[in-house]
């Protein structure tokens, strides 16, 4: 889910935090990708025409592997270096947010059930996607298809965002990779949001800078988690009648929830009492995270052997279409390891601010100018 209002508020307070730019201006850069959201993508966009997820002739799933394999060559062929972290286990505090998923997906069946009886194609294609579950055999799958493309992965112990957050802090990677904005709440530097989109969306890379968000905003990076929790987050549910402006305008006056709490019209606003925004607060201050210091990633040239045994014999795969995307993995991995000239060098310093070159007419005031002086100067001397 992400935060609520969150995109809206930095483009309203803070729009030079993002820049919008096509995929090729990130060459030579790591990302870390949130691979969980990246299946989930892949599930729900992926499928036939009649709406159904792709299959394989034993009636597997195969759509979240198409997808994972072409989405990653095309990172590749961007010169991006893609590090995907999968999640671990769910905070205990995300279980009520997990259970209205469940919920939202049970209703969801039973919809589809009746579009069915009905047959109606469109219902049928809206509800199937919402019944969509990334399974722990598709993340499974996908790591077996990473490791056979020679792309690294990392299992995170609690939530992805969390962990690719802690590595683009501690620079092993340029930038998270996620369309879930609470990735800026757990402290990521950059974030980068449809990364792994098709083409076929035609949607730029929107980057979102979180130094330039917090001077935006005016806010410390712990007020900004405030924020954050004030308008919405997986962790509490948000406070019925607080929108995106007010939540701005209240974390900006009282600077804290314990003062927004102390302040508000709690009869007009039914805050529970066991609201736990506290501990929603230390989860994104300090998240369970591997120490990213001591760990790092290598891209390899892929095993093409066995990866023909897994796409094309175990899923049904065109061989012809899986060698043409060893040969991209292969050749542009070795072009991306040459990285971004700005790595080896220092910015330079920025250059003096050139006068405004003079027109014609300005000219020739200047010269008759100067002759002017000239002339004063002259007869001084005399």
């Amino acid at each position: 889910m992400g935060i609520h209002g969150l995109t809206k508020v930095i483009g309203d307070h803070a729009s030079s935090a993002i820049v919008s730019s096509d995929i090729k201006n990130f060459f030579g850069r790591k990302v870390a990708i949130d691979a969980s959201t990246s299946l989930y993508q892949f599930l729900v966009a992926v499928r036939l025409s009649d709406g159904q997820n792709l299959q394989n002739e034993a009636g597997e799933t195969t759509s979240h592997l198409l997808g994972m394999f072409y989405r990653t060559i095309r990172m590749v062929e961007h010169g991006i270096k893609p590090l995907y972290v999968f999640d671990g286990k769910p905070p205990q505090l995300k279980s009520g947010e997990l259970a209205k998923r469940l919920e939202r997906r049970s209703v969801a069946t039973k919809s589809l059930e009746e579009a069915r009886e009905t047959g109606d194609a469109a219902m049928v294609d809206k509800f199937t996607r919402r019944t969509v579950k990334v399974t722990r055999e598709h993340n499974e799958e996908c790591k077996r298809l990473l490791t056979l493309m020679g792309i690294p992965y990392l299992d995170a112990p609690g939530e992805a965002e969390a962990q690719c957050a802690a590595l683009t802090r501690a620079g092993k990677v340029y930038a998270t990779g996620s369309e879930d904005m609470d990735t800026l709440t757990f402290g990521s530097p950059v974030l980068l949001r449809h990364l792994t989109f098709s083409e076929s969306r035609k949607l730029p890379i929107d980057e979102f800078n979180l130094e330039k968000t917090l001077s935006g905003l005016e806010l410390s990076h712990e007020e900004f988690v405030d924020l954050c929790i004030l308008l919405g987050c997986d962790y509490c549910d948000s406070i019925k009648g607080i929108g995106p402006h007010r939540a701005m305008s209240l974390i900006k006056q009282h600077r804290s929830l314990e003062k927004v709490l102390e302040n508000i019209d709690r009869a007009k606003h039914n805050v529970p009492d066991d609201w736990p925004y506290d501990a929603a607060r230390q989860l994104f201050l300090k998240p369970d995270v591997i120490d990213p210091t001591d760990l790092e990633f290598s891209w390899q040239e892929p095993d093409l052997d066995n990866l023909i045994a897994f796409l094309v014999g175990e899923k049904g795969f065109s061989e012809d279409r899986v060698r043409r995307g060893a040969e991209k993995l292969q050749k542009h991995l070795k072009t991306a390891t040459q990285g971004r000239l700005d790595a080896f060098f220092k910015a330079a310093p920025a250059a003096k601010p050139q006068k405004r070159k003079a027109s014609t007419k300005d000219d020739a005031k200047s010269q008759k100018s100067k002759r002017g002086k000239a002339a004063v100067t002259r007869g001084k001397k005399k």
